[in-house]
């Protein structure tokens, strides 16, 4: 049977919503019952959590008309505020887009409108795609992904039709609308490399939003803020930056992932600077890489030594990925 300590992490984490935590002890209990000789039950445990994750997780293509087909992706978000790690200053930012959210009939009153329409900034990885995930889950609204790779055509006019279409659906359906990768479409219109096809479709793309008046809201993230016209700013509601963790966050982060896998006597100090660089989405996998290794090795918590063969392996990636 799962230990006393499994056990009230286990409540504890249900009753905070924390799904991903959940479901992380509920894979340390497998791995408690495999090494108690219970393989069976551990194998139905593992089968139980892989299930879940495919219903919670799986994104589908809608089946928009209008030519939408491939173009937005349709998610039921499962993160809660509580799973967003990020310095107080940015995470209030996010708790008064919800907060407004939640009272928007109260700001009509007074002729005043919600923030909807929001631009995220900063480096890959920070938590710009989990903020909206955060946000569509906490005003309990479907996440619609714009694939916007897929949205920008060769063909002359096309891409501007398909982004009308987009908002004629944001109008229709009421959700959170994320264009991630937005300085695809969003880039700066004085570029010398710029195509006047382009130009249209940023064009287009201010107007759009300019004149939009549903009760979606619309989420622009992107890497590369400097590549974006500078017009776009005050159309938006908010612009919120992101950056690499500090080690405060870093050390949060930590804790949050491995959740139960991580000895109390554990020092995450080296750890933490050993991390110094790395993103948020670079330590969250950093940490399940040595949960997976645990498990395997029917280990019920991780090591020290185990984290930083795994920091080593993450930074090394992500200097083959800077050349």
């Amino acid at each position: 049977m799962a230990t006393a300590e499994q056990l009230k992490s286990l409540i504890r984490s249900h009753f905070g919503d924390e799904s991903e935590r959940f479901i992380t002890i509920a894979l340390q209990v497998a791995a408690h019952e495999a090494q108690q000789g219970h393989g069976e039950l551990a194998h139905e445990i593992r089968l139980i959590v892989d299930k879940a994750r495919q219903q919670k997780r799986s994104a589908v293509i809608l089946k928009f008309p209008q030519d939408l087909r491939g173009l937005v992706v349709f998610e039921t978000a499962t993160i809660p505020l509580t799973a967003l790690i990020v310095p107080t200053p940015l995470r209030t930012r996010i708790e008064r887009i919800i907060h407004e959210h939640r009272q928007q009939d109260k700001l009509k009153t007074h002729g005043l409108s919600h923030r909807r329409k929001i631009l995220l900034t900063g480096p890959p990885g920070t938590g710009k795609t989990m903020s909206a995930r955060v946000l569509a889950y906490e005003l309990r609204l479907p996440l619609y992904t714009i694939q916007v790779d897929k949205l920008v055509t060769k063909f002359m006019g096309e891409t501007s039709a398909k982004l009308r279409q987009i908002f004629d659906l944001i109008q229709e359906k009421v959700g959170v609308y994320l264009f991630d990768e937005f300085d695809a479409i969003g880039g700066e219109r004085s570029l010398e490399t710029d195509v006047g096809e382009m130009r249209r479709v940023l064009n287009s793309f201010l107007q759009f939003i300019e004149q939009d008046t549903s009760d979606s809201v619309i989420v622009a993230a992107t890497n590369s803020p400097k590549l974006l016209d500078r017009a776009l700013y005050r159309r938006f509601d908010d612009v919120i930056s992101y950056d690499r963790p500090a080690a405060d966050d870093r050390k949060r982060l930590l804790k949050n992932v491995l959740g139960s896998f991580l000895p109390p006597d554990l020092n995450l100090a080296s750890i933490v600077r050993a991390s110094s660089g790395l993103s948020h989405a670079e330590i969250d996998q950093v940490c399940r890489d040595a949960i997976k290794h645990a498990i395997l090795s029917d280990r019920q918590t991780v090591t020290a030594q185990l984290l930083l063969q795994m920091v080593k392996e993450r930074r090394t990636a992500h200097h083959g990925r800077q050349r």
